[in-house]
């Protein structure tokens, strides 16, 4: 499902009211897009398509969930729920897909529930964009179940006429309680 967006040509009250981002794309359809993105990169997860998932992460990517959420910020040395770059999210990939892994007998499924992904900083000569994204997301392991919530924060950037993430954020409203093990990427 596309979250909600004016019509084409439209601008919303936000928008009307002056409250775009500096820097904001002059086009619709650009701002469509990355919205777009965000939606995919979810639906990636929630089905699984771990190794498309990952083709979506640019070269230096990073996926981070801050251990103090969105208090935490990013030069602070501070541990981390996960901090991963492309080689350590290819190699928990590679677990996850492993029928050997005893973590996913039964196997996790997942869920994400996003509000409408808002642009917060655009800087069009480089091809690059930061949006937040209120979720809510449940993993599911047999018969237990968690939900986590929280803001996504997407650092995208433009390579190759496409988009990639160069940075995931996660900032879960609860971050600095115990959580069970979280075996998929919220």
């Amino acid at each position: 499902m596309s979250p909600a967006r004016p019509p084409d040509g439209a601008t919303s009250l936000l928008e009307e009211q002056g409250h775009r981002p500096k820097g904001a794309p002059s086009s619709a359809a650009t701002e469509r897009e990355l919205q777009d993105f965000i939606v995919q990169e979810a639906r990636l997860i929630d089905t699984r398509q771990l190794d498309d998932w990952l083709a979506l992460f640019a070269d230096n990517g990073r996926y981070w969930i801050p251990l103090n959420g969105a208090a935490q910020s990013e030069g602070d040395a501070v541990n981390a729920l996960a901090d991963e770059d492309r080689l350590l999210l290819s190699l928990r990939i590679e677990r996850l897909k492993n029928p050997r892994a005893h973590s996913q007998r039964p196997p996790s499924q997942c869920q994400h529930v996003l509000q409408t992904p808002r642009l917060v900083r655009a800087d069009e000569p480089t091809g690059r964009y930061e949006l937040l994204t209120p979720f809510l997301y449940v993993e599911a392991q047999g018969d237990r179940q968690q939900l986590l919530t929280g803001t996504l924060r997407h650092r995208l950037v433009r390579h190759d006429g496409g988009l990639r993430i160069e940075l995931k954020r996660v900032d879960l409203l609860n971050a600095g309680e115990a959580l069970p093990a979280i075996q998929l990427f919220p």
